[in-house]
């Protein structure tokens, strides 16, 4: 399998910033924040995760 870093970054950064855009779009549509309020921490999490794997496989230079 071939590891693919810059895409992990690229999918990682969505993660952590464009899900709670998507989330916020929602919750302002639907005036309930709830839905923003629960994936902040879960996209937070994810992205911020991934984007540590990432930095060490591109820093690492296995691409």
């Amino acid at each position: 399998m071939k590891n693919n870093p810059k895409l992990g970054l690229f999918v990682s950064l969505f993660v952590l910033v464009g899900f709670p855009i998507i989330f916020l779009m929602i919750s302002l549509f639907t005036g309930q924040w709830n839905y923003l309020l629960y994936s902040i921490l879960p996209s937070f999490a994810a992205g911020f995760t991934g984007l540590m794997i990432s930095f060490k496989y591109i820093k690492k230079g296995t691409a």
